[in-house]
């Protein structure tokens, strides 16, 4: 039985070459109110998108007529409708190539289909646009995005402007795995790309005055060798 489920409006576009990959997300996101379309190559998937105007995509990397990063860098360059790639490709450098291009998320395949639903679902709220005075509330956490105050079981919780800098960043774009680059170059510029030591030490910090248990934390995970992501359960 689905339980949040989405608007019937909808509409989610999948792009992959394998048949029962297309049938199996057709009849997951059926299920689950979600008005579905799907293209088997990525000339046919562009054309869907620009045709549809879908409010997600699903897009894998390995198409038979052209690479997937190649549509995902072209559908970029005119939208900006969530994108999750899934896709067998695991290496930490093709996620990080499709999250420094433009993808919302990335899932691995063989896939769960709950998760994959949880990801869709965040891509769709981080699409959703948020006022200049939005109040962003997760659990016991709340950051008052226009006073620039952070709050933990209703006490403040003082920040250094970096660590707020970064917990924003995490908040705009929450269930969104940002990499070390976007992280570093939006904080500290792009002289600091390669510096992904800094990243360490302030989410350290984040996580003590955040995280419950800070060794194992459930609101600002780590992404292996590719970035963070903010949790909200």
């Amino acid at each position: 039985m689905a339980t949040e489920q989405a608007k019937p409006t909808s509409v989610a576009l999948v792009i992959d070459d394998e048949p029962q990959i297309r049938r199996l997300l057709r009849v997951t996101l059926e299920a689950n109110g979600y008005r579905v379309f799907d293209a088997a190559n990525g000339q046919d998937g562009l054309v869907e998108a620009a045709q549809r105007k879908p409010d997600v995509i699903v897009l894998d990397l390995g198409l038979p007529d052209q690479d997937g990063l190649t549509v995902l860098k072209r559908i970029r360059e005119w939208s900006r409708v969530p994108i999750i790639i899934l896709s067998v490709r695991d290496q930490e450098e093709e996620k990080v190539a499709a999250l420094d291009s433009g993808a919302d998320d990335y899932v691995t395949k063989p896939f769960n289909s709950a998760e994959l639903l949880a990801r869709v679902r965040a891509a769709l709220r981080h699409s959703q646009p948020q006022g200049a005075d939005a109040i962003f509330r997760c659990g016991d956490l709340e950051v008052d995005l226009s006073k620039r105050q952070v709050f933990k079981a209703g006490l403040e919780v003082k920040l250094t402007p970096i660590e707020y800098s970064l917990l924003r960043l995490l908040v705009t774009h929450a269930g969104k795995v940002l990499t070390h680059r976007q992280l570093l170059t939006e904080v500290w510029g792009e002289k600091a790309v390669g510096q992904s030591h800094y990243l360490r030490v302030h989410f350290a910090h984040l996580r003590e005055k955040l995280e419950a248990n800070p060794a194992t934390p459930e609101l600002i995970l780590t992404e292996p060798a590719v970035g963070y992501r903010l949790v909200c359960k």
